[in-house]
């Protein structure tokens, strides 16, 4: 039976490089200059480059997925709630918060998040999964 609490430990990820950032861009095909191009991100009002939060949400689904398995994932939602900067340090956690058991599966609500070493959150999501027993 899966309990409701953290299912595994927090991931910690870090810090970013703009390096980073120019890697996922170029995977995507976004090469939206603002990310890697420290003028461009100062001239529209940015002290500098900053994350692409698709990126960091990537790691949080997989930090889910990997526990319960990629074959699972039935929903997950994210939202982007602070920027995340050149030499940030992210920690990814994850807490079950419901569970319902059918008489096929176990379908697990979590709750994640990205959270900078600063204590504000990056990013905010909800993942369900439905694993059968």
């Amino acid at each position: 039976m899966t309990q409701l609490g953290a299912f595994r430990a927090p991931l910690v990820e870090g810090p970013l490089t703009v390096t980073d950032f120019v890697r996922y861009q170029g995977a995507s095909g976004d090469m939206n200059p603002i990310h890697h191009d420290a003028e461009f991100a100062r001239a529209a009002g940015f002290p500098t480059v900053f994350a692409v939060g698709m990126r960091q949400a990537g790691v949080l689904a997989a930090f889910a997925a990997d526990h319960f398995g990629p074959d699972h994932v039935r929903r997950f939602d994210v939202q982007f709630r602070a920027i995340a900067w050149p030499g940030d340090i992210l920690t990814y956690t994850g807490e079950i918060t419901a569970v319902e058991e059918t008489a096929s599966h176990t379908v697990c609500t979590v709750a994640l998040r990205a959270t900078r070493q600063t204590g504000e959150v990056h990013l905010a999501g909800t993942a369900v999964f439905e694993i059968p027993r």
